[in-house]
């Protein structure tokens, strides 16, 4: 790929072309999205290769991470990861799913909010087609035109009752000692109801891919076998065993799992799946000693635990034949989990934590990446459809191919690009922009996909054009008011700002302290998008990057295969140039937009994996087409207004809108839809609600007589030839 020449950006929303510094866009066109297949998963250096792997047996540690995502002993009171992972790898449950505000509203300020029709959305509400979107338009396509309705509430996912955690059992009850009492917010009467997140619950199918997990990042690419941190977190480590007499903390640092990262966190979330201050050390006592599984059935077939499963042809049986502590055994290198003596690793006084409850959360982690590392859906219509020569798929329908049209020309690849269909996969991207760099560009329109884990952008913040900092794979598209959720621009347990722009600002002006992951000082500034240092003397002002009239000075990294040219671009403002521009407060050219950004996610099964957006705000397609048409809901500081605008393409054409919905179903697997291996899965039994509505429910739950009694939804065990009957879009699944 190379740059272009540099010219001043000009914004048209409303017209054909837009411009870039750098690149000229224009409507036509623009890369062409290829299979799946052709995207590598990024390599974790040390897991399962070197001198010393850490995992010595990948089958079992599958096998392990299978059990686990599925097993609903992991939770306090009966959640499983795959509670809300289990329809196309998302949430389809319909009852007691709205949280009061978002992730980032004051819990004074936190109020369930009605319904279009006046109907409560509080506690154990039902959703129905009625209930969306959150925020409607009297035109939808339009807008200027007229709210009609607007809740701060998000469609989250249920999770626990929560509590202050005492013990657990090692083979009693499944159910964690914690002091429960009906919730503060989420309560019927007096009454408790399970707490819900205040966030969607994206699929885990090809997150593999991504270089940052969490809507917000703050899972890190770096996996520490402790939290989801990275290196942010000093104290964290794995326990290793040096002789049989000592051991000791030593720190990890796997790159490319920001799988197992996230792993660290709903485990031990006071909304999601845990009591406050349980550790997973506890979830490992637990388990260790138990057969995985152990009240749910395991279809004799499954792709992954068939051969374990006590389950014979027409007769399903709970459990596996073995235990956690025997799969850890055997897929872990021993100097994990052997150690015999008592007393390093902490715990209760008269119960001290051994070694391989002491590193569970290793176990857990890279065991989750693994299975889920095996969630590739590469098998849709798109992906098995014969290329042109032109590198167009042949085997779609004409109304499908008029949607791939739209896509390009709408240019909704600008974020949603890649096999992946999301920027969020970084390191993949780039792998494959070396391989099959048509993926990213044709003459014209490229699109820099490198590792960079920051790139620069056009905006209108303050009603003041810049070109601002954002994260790779992060974006703000106005779905929601700023002030419901802060998304990237939030802080992570240290008080540290979990975006990488804002730390890369610092790396530029020299405070070291203040660049907390590896990534950053590796960007190189001739991989941006749109210029930040040219060496070039202008007869103009460049309000928005700096010059050779300014004091400027070459990348220190190399130049090799620079998306920019190298000559003018792979430059940067020194330290001082750099520390005097951040420290302007009226600055254009050092600034860094990300406050409401999340994470882009794929858009593949998006057929099946409503509700969509960060805050579960549109139960349908059409709903989310009409949301980027008018170009999104709310304008803030970092939107991305040259990638989220009025399209007048899509305004005036229902057809066009069909077809680009046409197009987006292309991209369903089908083993996904009839849940066939590698998509297959145990039984799971998943709160669904409480016995009862939104006006009354029973009390007396088993677990505290002030909760409510749990309804569950029973999901069957699937084995690897899939079921006969389909999965449903989530608005099918919806009251009418």
């Amino acid at each position: 790929m190379t740059g272009f020449r540099h010219i001043p950006w000009v914004l048209t929303l409303s017209g054909a072309a837009f411009f870039y510094a750098g690149t000229v866009f224009s409507a036509a066109g623009g890369p062409m999205p290829i299979s799946l297949k052709n995207l590598p998963v990024p390599e974790v250096p040390g897991l399962l290769d070197g001198a010393s792997p850490i995992v010595v047996n990948k089958t079992a540690a599958i096998a392990l991470g299978k059990a686990l995502f599925w097993d609903t002993n992991v939770g306090s009171d009966g959640m499983a990861c795959g509670s809300c992972h289990f329809h196309a790898g998302a949430d389809g449950r319909v009852t007691n799913q709205v949280s009061p505000g978002g992730q980032s509203s004051p819990v004074a300020n936190k109020t369930f909010g009605a319904a279009v029709d006046g109907a409560s959305l509080g506690p154990n509400h039902t959703l129905g087609l009625i209930d969306f979107p959150l925020h409607q338009r009297q035109n939808p396509l339009q807008h200027n035109s007229p709210v009609i309705y607007d809740s701060d509430n998000v469609v989250g996912s249920a999770g626990t009752f929560s509590g202050e955690f005492k013990s657990v059992s090692r083979l009693g009850s499944s159910v964690d000692n914690c002091a429960r009492s009906a919730d503060s917010l989420f309560h019927v009467g007096a009454t408790g109801t399970r707490r819900v997140t205040p966030r969607n619950a994206p699929s885990v199918i090809n997150a593999i891919f991504n270089h940052r997990s969490f809507w917000d990042g703050r899972a890190n690419n770096v996996f520490n076998g402790s939290s989801p941190w990275g290196d942010r977190d000093a104290n964290a480590g794995v326990w290793v065993k040096k002789n049989a007499r000592s051991v000791q903390k030593q720190r990890l640092q796997l790159i490319n799992s920001s799988l197992a990262s996230l792993a660290m966190g709903p485990p031990l979330n006071t909304t999601e799946m845990g009591c406050n201050k349980r550790t997973l050390s506890d979830i490992g006592r637990k388990l260790l000693q138990r057969r995985p599984l152990e009240s749910q059935k395991v279809h004799w077939s499954d792709s992954v635990l068939g051969g374990l499963s006590f389950s014979s042809p027409g007769t399903l049986k709970p459990g596996l034949n073995t235990t956690y502590s025997a799969l850890i055994r055997q897929a872990f290198s021993d100097k994990y989990w052997s150690y015999l003596r008592l007393g390093e690793f902490g715990g209760p006084a008269n119960d001290p934590y051994n070694q391989m409850e002491a590193n569970f959360s290793m176990f857990f982690g890279l065991a989750l990446q693994l299975y889920e590392s095996t969630l590739i859906s590469d098998e849709s219509p798109f992906d098995k459809s014969a290329r042109d020569a032109n590198n167009q798929p042949i085997d779609l329908t004409v109304a499908e191919l008029r949607g791939l049209e739209q896509f390009r020309a709408n240019q909704c690849h600008l974020c949603h690009l890649g096999p992946n269909f999301t920027a969020a996969s970084v390191n993949a991207n780039a792998a494959v922009a070396q391989t099959h760099p048509e993926t990213f560009g044709e003459p014209g329109f490229y699109i820099s996909a490198t590792t960079n884990v920051v790139e620069r952008i056009p905006l209108l913040p303050r009603d003041t054009p810049i070109t601002a900092f954002y994260d790779t794979g992060f974006a703000s598209t106005g779905v929601a008011a700023e002030s419901s959720d802060i998304g990237l621009g939030g802080v992570d347990d240290f008080g540290n700002p979990l975006s990488f722009s804002k730390q890369y600002l610092q790396h530029l002006a020299g405070n070291a302290g203040g660049v907390l992951d590896a990534d950053v000082p590796k960007v190189r500034a001739c991989d941006f998008q749109q210029p930040f240092a040219v060496n070039l003397s202008l007869p103009y002002p460049t309000p928005s990057f700096f010059t050779a009239n300014d004091d400027i000075q070459p990348q220190p990294q190399n130049t090799e295969n620079c998306y920019l040219p190298a000559a003018t671009d792979a430059f940067l403002p020194t330290v001082s140039a750099a520390l005097a521009e951040l420290n302007n407060p009226n600055t254009r050219k050092m600034d860094a937009e990300v406050n409401a950004s999340f994470k882009t996610p794929s858009l593949r099964n998006i057929e099946l994996t409503g509700p969509y957006m960060h805050n579960g705000s549109m139960a349908t397609l059409e709903q989310v087409i009409q949301f980027y048409t008018r170009g999104g809901n709310f304008m803030n500081d970092a939107k991305q207004v040259t990638r989220v605008f009025q399209l007048g393409k899509l305004q005036f054409s229902e057809q066009k809108r069909a077809d680009l919905v046409a197009f987006l179903k292309t991209l369903t697997d089908d083993r996904v839809r009839y849940q066939k291996a590698p998509f297959d899965h145990p039984e799971i039994k998943i709160p669904n609600g409480q016995v009862g509505n939104s006006q009354a429910v029973d009390g007396g739950n088993p677990i505290g007589n002030a909760l409510a009694k749990d309804d569950y939804l029973t999901i069957e065990a699937v084995g690897a030839e899939g079921r006969t009957l389909p999965l449903l879009p989530f608005e099918k699944l919806l009251v009418p």
